[in-house]
């Protein structure tokens, strides 16, 4: 990394530069090395971090990438309070041309306003989104490895941060980005995960904040999660929160159904579930293949005769850190629907060897999905 990246002052032509500190400990090459080898996901975290305040009436101001390390919170901060928090997750790719790229971060930079917007907190501008996300990689660029399969998972996020015990929102806020190496979400994915039917809980429900990305719609899938993984499942299926008789998510995760003539079925995005990037990715290139996708409700009972009959030939979930993921089996209480082509299916596997092959560079890109953030040591 070339020591004059750590020292100058980056200035974007609207004047909205990032001070950047150099982390005085940074982990040594082989160190570095050694978590590339065998990331996990979410484990590890790269050296610096970049942090931007905000505040009445000045706005967005001192963005910096500083090194990686505590928060400094008053205990009445209201995210500890009140939950307003959000965040986002994105992936740096490095391709063969040494350059790194992210893969359609403007979605990601509309959904992270959309989701402050709910959460009462400001909107960040896309730019500005883009760019800090930029700082960090290239700052960090020596986390990022060249072989496809590992990424650096970017995690941008937002925080109340107004020390005030009143019931409003706040008027204070730090916008932050860390960044881990990432492996598989899953592993064996390939052979198809198991979901868990959960009938006693659910994610969201209609006016709340299921579209968002929120700590809080999580923290409310984590008893479900538990219950799932003790019944040998690594993720769980939330349906409607009025009927639970149609599916909406499997954990963070959208689902898809391909039907035997080549149909996929995937949720609509009626304001209980996550618009996600993946999904978006999946309909267009599915959509460009041929296939038709309806965007409507699917059914558990639809689910379950589908398999039986051999009307449902697939299933699968997308997500930014599980990518595509078969669906091999749904596990319930009362249920047990095996997916007939478990984790080997033709459609499933075509989709996500064309999208993971965009997002490493093997794949002509021919959309512009991948924003170029240049060559970096």
């Amino acid at each position: 990394m070339p020591e004059q990246l750590l020292e100058r002052q980056d200035e974007r032509p609207d004047g909205a530069g990032f001070r950047i500190a150099a982390n005085p400990a940074p982990r040594s090459a082989d160190e570095v090395a050694a978590v590339l080898g065998s990331p996990g996901f979410g484990e590890h975290f790269t050296d610096h971090m970049v942090l931007i305040d905000f505040g009445e009436p000045q706005g967005w101001h001192d963005p910096r990438v500083v090194p990686y390390g505590p928060l400094p919170l008053d205990p009445a901060s209201a995210v500890l309070h009140y939950g307003q928090e959000i965040f986002e997750g994105l992936k740096v790719y490095r391709h063969r041309d040494g350059h790194l790229r992210l893969f359609r971060p403007e979605m990601n930079a509309r959904r992270f306003a959309e989701s402050a917007a709910r959460l009462a907190l400001p909107q960040l501008p896309a730019h500005l989104f883009v760019e800090s996300i930029g700082q960090l990689a290239r700052v960090d660029a020596s986390w990022v490895a060249a072989e496809p399969g590992v990424s650096l998972y970017v995690r941008p996020f937002l925080i109340g941060t107004e020390a005030f015990l009143g019931v409003r929102a706040a008027r204070r806020a730090l916008f932050g980005v860390i960044a881990s190496p990432a492996g598989p979400y899953f592993a064996a994915a390939g052979q198809g995960i198991s979901i868990w039917l959960s009938r006693r809980y659910s994610r969201a429900g209609a006016g709340g904040t299921g579209a968002a990305k929120c700590g809080g719609n999580y923290a409310a899938s984590l008893l479900a999660q538990s219950e799932a993984q003790a019944h040998g499942c690594a993720q769980v299926l939330f349906t409607d929160a009025d009927t639970r008789t149609w599916v909406e998510e499997a954990g963070s995760m959208n689902l898809f159904f391909v039907l035997a003539d080549g149909t996929l079925v995937t949720p609509p995005l009626d304001g209980t579930i996550l618009a996600g990037v993946t999904r978006d990715s999946v309909i267009r290139l599915a959509r460009e293949r041929g296939h038709r996708v309806q965007e409507r409700r699917f059914g558990i009972a639809e689910w379950q005769h589908g398999a039986s009959t051999g009307e449902l030939t697939e299933v699968f979930a997308t997500g930014t850190a599980a990518v595509i993921t078969p669906i091999s089996r749904l596990v319930g209480e009362d249920v047990l629907i095996e997916t007939p082509a478990g984790g080997h299916g033709s459609v499933t596997a075509a989709l996500r060897d064309e999208l993971t092959g965009i997002q490493n560079g093997t794949v002509a890109d021919r959309r512009g999905w991948m924003f170029d953030l240049g060559g970096v040591c």
